[in-house]
């Protein structure tokens, strides 16, 4: 099943493009075959918390990008996370903190051959404000979008 949702992804630079949590949210909702991957670490996922696709009947992927604490990037990432995404064309929404993890992990799903893969900008707990907090700026948490904490 692919989404008849229109994809208007900000610039990119070697995967499919930006997208905002609520476009990646709406996706999420219509196409069966869509999944939200989480490239965070295993610390991140348990103490601050994960997206919910609960009420969507579908799970958060979580596969680390990096691992903390020595933060090497994951040389595994792509033979991890092929056995869960089905489809080489099924829609791929990666998340991160903010954002940057998250665009290099939808680089290396792109070179890989899934296409197409999103980064969703302003990450899970989005960028800092003025006074170094975050998700108050933007991000999967600003934005409202489910999500729960262990």
């Amino acid at each position: 099943m692919t989404s008849s949702i229109e994809l208007e992804p900000l610039e990119s630079d070697g995967f499919a493009g930006h997208v905002s949590p609520a476009t990646c949210w709406q996706v999420l909702s219509a196409d069966g075959d869509a999944i939200l991957v989480d490239v965070r670490t295993q610390a991140e996922w348990q103490y601050v918390g994960l997206p919910d696709l609960s009420g969507l009947g579908k799970q958060t992927l979580c596969v680390e990008w990096q691992s903390y604490p020595d933060l090497q990037v994951n040389p595994a990432f792509a033979e991890q996370l092929r056995p869960h995404v089905g489809t080489a064309t099924a829609p791929l929404f990666f998340i991160c903190r903010s954002g940057v993890r998250s665009m290099a992990a939808a680089r290396v799903m792109t070179s890989e051959g899934h296409t197409p893969c999103y980064n969703v900008a302003g990450g899970f707990e989005g960028d800092t404000d003025a006074h170094g907090h975050r998700a108050n700026v933007n991000g999967w948490k600003f934005a409202d979008l489910p999500w729960r904490q262990n």
